[in-house]
């Protein structure tokens, strides 16, 4: 049943929105109280329903306590502290579950259920949750608009001792506590159970609990008391712990709204939010301090009050600024308003027409000087901008200008650099930023000027005819956003050469990580199984999640990058189509790499969702087995990997192609599902093959049995596990296309973390 408190809150919600709609700075209301007891109100926030912007910011000051309290959100909670970004607050009751296992004449609320959307509240990254117990689970999921995020933690005390009553649990070494950081949403839920039955051991106390706040408390606690819930129920260090929350004025960014409906006073403007939450706030502009939401709560700060000028110079207020004047019979010498003044020396009468004459002469000169240097300039100007016109039509500037104005979206999610900003960024293109070389062109390592490194893609040779390929991957990624694809941050059309720019991936492709014999990160099945995992899902995403479905058409595990966490990204779109919803293929020259090229698109020209189907086949058999798709080496019978594979699959022994170090990790049961799983997507007949939505939910039904079978399995007796380190991590991509001799044509819900302590 909904709570009535949140059906009301939701009604006042949409109420406000359409008050909000056409608000404009405000005036606040005489007598209203600026204070409830040791809290500063400010507003937008206000005590009463007619001393704030809106319901939402209502605050109820209670009298009843010395000193009084202020409370929010239908006084649920109580306010602790109010700053110009978030609100720190409390509820004990909200913020904490318990359970005593077996004492049935306590407590037991397992769960925490704390719910802010459709409000101008989310919860702050800095918020964190604490388990408390030996042997407990606590499962937490976050989300907001655009993420999805789950954790599961665990308390846990090792076995080895057999006297508990005089041990000392702490969350500083993580022994009987155990605590991670909560992801920024507007809902959190959190399930307080037993968890003492995955270990296959006895409960060794019987009360645990979580809770929920502002992260940075270390504490020490005598174990025996996990026996005495009121111990706990009562304890300062859980019941006071705030809860904070990020507030925002609108849930609408600065560029939808314009000066009439404008919530920021005078001297203020508007600024947008982070990427994760629409919505946006006021600030003072430079110069002016004060309160931007009321009409005139920003005030000019008299710099002259500090005295920033030189001793021998007089300070001027100005609005948002000042001015240094020198007195009379001295003049400015230095940078804007002078940063020191100079005696004007006295002149006789007799040297005075000299004086005025070589002044003259030499301004003049200075006068002719100038002009040609700024016709120079101009004519320097005019024929680089000629130069950049040129190249940008050359690079397909008029094509995707074409694009951009059918679709909008596309220049809002794509900077246009300059050819200076990525020469800086990339030292003139040094040698000794290369990061790679492909058939299409090179790619750089770069910082701009923010400090954001990235990697930036350029193409080896001037050609016209691959301006449409290079206009198809802007277009292309553009409309993609999935944290398994590569982002695009920009593209430079104003060099000789077309230039993407992407976010940097430190660790490689997914081809060096299979076949580089060198390589010191160890490649286990776990991790093979799981890059597997993200490449099939954002294939899926890609056929069948976005708008217009997509088709990769150059599916290789060199166009597949790992970033620091290791987290998959495909990469290269640019012989990628989009096709209408009706059609089932495209029919086009045939473009790809062999090893990976779909036989029936190969012989037919025409492909399908099924020919990426068959190519990620291609690369979940070099996961298997740790071989290259072409081996030159071999007779021209088994130079195709694909063809070893099915041979060997037919002949039912798989283990005779698997790679070794998968082998000696003891997966058989995960290998063969694997395996029949790859050989059914590797049928000549594309219809026969299942859908990459299919091979995405197959795959990661095996990875859920695996982590089901870890967390049940692979905890040894008497192992202190107080090391925090995730058995899977994931979250959020430059490419270059490899020299192989083999290409044809081509061109440049977060999964579970557990945390075992």
């Amino acid at each position: 049943m909904i709570n009535m408190h949140s059906l009301l809150f939701h009604i006042f919600f949409l109420l406000s929105l359409l008050s909000n709609a056409t608000a404009a700075p405000s005036y606040r209301p005489a007598g209203c109280p600026s204070r409830c007891g040791n809290v500063e109100i400010p507003y937008p926030f206000g005590i009463g329903p007619y001393c704030s912007l809106n319901s939402h910011f209502e605050i109820i000051c209670l009298n009843s306590s010395n000193p009084p309290k202020p409370y929010f959100f239908f006084h649920q909670f109580e306010v602790v502290n109010i700053s110009e970004t978030q609100i720190y607050v409390k509820n004990a009751t909200q913020q904490l579950a318990m359970a005593c296992y077996g004492m049935t004449q306590h407590p037991h609320d397992t769960n925490i259920n704390l719910d802010f959307s459709d409000s101008p509240y989310t919860f702050s990254d800095s918020n964190q949750i604490t388990v408390v117990g030996c042997d407990d689970l606590a499962l937490v999921q976050s989300n907001n608009s655009y993420t999805n995020g789950s954790v599961a933690i665990v308390s846990y005390c090792t076995p080895s001792n057999s006297e508990y009553s005089g041990r000392i649990g702490s969350c500083a070494d993580t022994y009987g506590c155990c605590r991670a950081v909560v992801s920024k949403g507007d809902r959190l839920i959190v399930q307080l159970m037993d968890a003492h039955s995955i270990w296959w051991q006895r409960k060794i106390f019987d009360c645990s609990l979580a809770f929920v706040g502002i992260d940075g408390l270390d504490f020490t606690f005598p174990l025996i008391n996990l026996n005495d819930p009121k111990t706990f129920q009562n304890s300062k260090e859980f019941m006071d712990k705030p809860l904070v929350l990020d507030w925002r004025i609108i849930d609408r960014n600065c560029t939808t709204l314009n000066s009439s409906h404008s919530l920021c006073g005078k001297n203020s403007f508007c600024i947008d939010l982070d990427d994760s939450f629409r919505g946006s706030r006021c600030m003072c502009n430079k110069g002016y301090k004060g309160n931007p939401y009321l009409h005139s709560g920003c005030q000019d700060i008299n710099e002259c009050n500090n005295n920033p000028c030189s001793p021998n110079q007089t300070c001027i207020n100005a609005p948002g600024s000042y001015n240094c004047s020198c007195p009379d019979g001295y003049y400015a010498v230095g940078r804007k308003s002078g940063t020191s003044c100079l005696l004007v020396p006295r002149v006789s009468h007799s040297h005075s027409k000299l004086t005025i004459v070589l002044c003259l002469g030499i301004g003049m000169g200075l006068l002719l000087l100038s002009t040609c240097f700024w016709l120079y300039k101009f004519m320097k100007k005019r024929k680089i901008k000629r130069r950049k016109e040129k190249f940008f039509k050359r690079n397909g500037g008029l094509l995707l200008r074409q694009q951009i104005s059918t679709d909008e979206c596309i220049l809002e999610k794509t900077r246009l650099f300059t050819i200076k900003e990525l020469e800086i960024a990339t030292d003139l293109f040094n040698e000794s930023r290369i990061l790679g070389r492909g058939g299409q062109g090179t790619v750089y390592k770069g910082m701009l000027s923010d400090g954001k490194i990235v990697a930036i893609k350029k193409s080896k040779k001037v050609d016209e005819n691959q301006a449409g390929q290079f206009t198809n991957e802007v277009v292309m990624l553009s409309q993609i956003i999935h944290r398994n694809v590569v982002k695009l941050l920009g593209c430079c059309l104003e060099a000789e050469v077309p230039l993407l720019v992407y976010e940097f991936i430190p660790n490689g492709t997914l081809f060096d990580l299979i076949h580089d014999e060198s390589h010191e990160f160890p490649f286990s099945w776990n991790m093979r199984l799981k890059v597997a995992v993200e490449v099939a899902e954002s294939l899926a995403y890609l056929h069948s999640a976005t708008s217009i479905p997509i088709y990769h058409r150059d599916i290789k595990s060199t166009n597949i990058l790992l970033d620091e966490k290791y987290v998959a990204k495909i990469s290269d779109f640019g012989i990628s189509r989009s096709i209408t919803v009706d059609q089932t293929h495209l029919t086009t020259m045939v473009k790809g790499t062999f090893g990976y090229l779909d036989p029936e698109y190969f012989q037919s020209s025409q492909f399908t969702e099924k020919s990426d189907v068959y190519s990620f086949a291609i690369v979940l058999v070099e996961l298997l087995t740790g071989q290259r798709p072409i081996s030159l080496d071999r007779t021209e019978e088994e130079r195709s990997l694909a063809t070893r594979f099915l041979l060997c699959m037919e002949r039912k022994q798989p283990e005779a192609i698997l790679d070794i170090q998968v082998l000696e990790q003891d997966k058989i049961e995960e290998l063969n599902a694997v395996a029949k799983l790859a050989q059914r997507c590797l049928n000549l007949n594309g219809k026969k093959r299942p859908t990459m939505k299919e091979v995405a939910m197959e795959l990661e039904s095996i990875r859920m049995g695996q982590i089901l079978s870890s967390a049940s399995d692979t905890i040894p007796q008497g192992v202190h596990l107080c090391k925090s380190k995730s058995i899977m991590t994931s979250d959020d991509d430059y490419t270059w296309t490899n020299t192989d001799d083999n290409i044809i044509s081509s061109s440049s819900t977060s999964p579970l973390k557990i945390h075992t302590y």
